[in-house]
């Protein structure tokens, strides 16, 4: 046998050795505890731990461990609150909320006549209610003069569905625009898909029907929209200025017989909430300015 050869087996025996004694040593030796000082707090009592018998771990001050983790779960929560800010504000400008409406909620709606205290309490339950409702398919039609607060309440219960369910404001108008503007060659979105969007969305708020006489184009635009609806029982809430008459009249027999099954009709007979409103919203700001 060489030299060479001889040192190779020389260091492979070592090893091998080596290995075996480490194999024998445990993987964890308690060391028990030891005072140790602290510079920010001083004394305190420390624990060790040998692994393997080759590093040792001591713990640290518990005063500082407890700062570290305090600071850790503050910066995870500043981060979490961050998310949710994000996510929030990406799913109000996915439901479209007009920016005036933002700031409406269930609870800054002054309702002071039983009349106001019965559609603010059909909106909150049908926002508390919102899952049940999703699961049936049932839907709101919001009827009164312009300025009694029914696009408050119908922005709000959208709001109040947030994270869990995406919604989407739309007016009437809005709604025929977007289908027109598909028509165009050089538009990214075909009819298909902005039906498929109205569709399929967990809540559509339609705002503004009757405002204008409609076609019967746009009458058929909107059956096609709410009978998808009303066929994948998707719930709708529908705004108008019109009476029972007169918006059966504007949507058409097949959509009124769509809604009379599954909408419940909620009156807003009172003077113009707007005036109140201003004066509300502006007492909050002071307040909270």
């Amino acid at each position: 046998m060489t030299d060479r050869s001889s040192k190779d087996s020389g260091r492979d025996l070592a090893r091998l050795i080596g290995a075996e004694a480490a194999a024998t040593k445990p993987l964890r030796e308690l060391l028990g505890e030891r005072a140790m000082e602290c510079a920010d707090h001083g004394a305190y009592r420390s624990s060790g731990v040998h692994f393997l018998g080759i590093k040792e771990i001591w713990t640290p001050c518990p005063d500082c461990e407890e700062a570290r983790l305090a600071a850790q779960r503050h910066a995870e929560a500043q981060e979490q609150a961050k998310r949710a800010r994000a996510h929030l504000e990406a799913m109000l400008d996915q439901a479209a909320i007009p920016k005036r409406f933002m700031e409406r909620s269930l609870d800054n709606f002054v309702a002071e006549t039983p009349e106001q205290q019965r559609a603010l309490s059909f909106a909150r339950e049908f926002a508390s209610n919102f899952t049940h409702h999703a699961k049936r398919g049932d839907g709101l039609v919001l009827s009164g003069l312009p300025g009694t607060g029914k696009s408050h309440l119908a922005t709000a219960i959208l709001q109040s569905i947030m994270p869990a369910h995406v919604g989407l404001y739309i007016t009437c108008a809005g709604m025929i625009r977007a289908v027109r503007a598909t028509w165009s060659r050089d538009s990214e979105r075909t009819e298909v898909d902005v039906l498929r969007e109205l569709s399929s969305v967990d809540l559509l708020v339609l705002d503004e029907v009757g405002v204008s006489g409609g076609t019967d184009n746009e009458q058929e635009l909107i059956f096609d929209v709410l009978d998808r609806r009303y066929r994948d029982m998707r719930p709708t809430v529908l705004l108008t200025n019109l009476d029972r008459a007169r918006f059966k009249d504007f949507v058409g027999e097949r959509v009124y017989d769509r809604l009379t099954e599954t909408a419940r009709w909620v009156t807003f007979d009172w003077t113009s909430y707007r005036p109140t409103a201003s004066k509300q919203f502006a007492v909050e700001r002071a307040r909270t300015a």
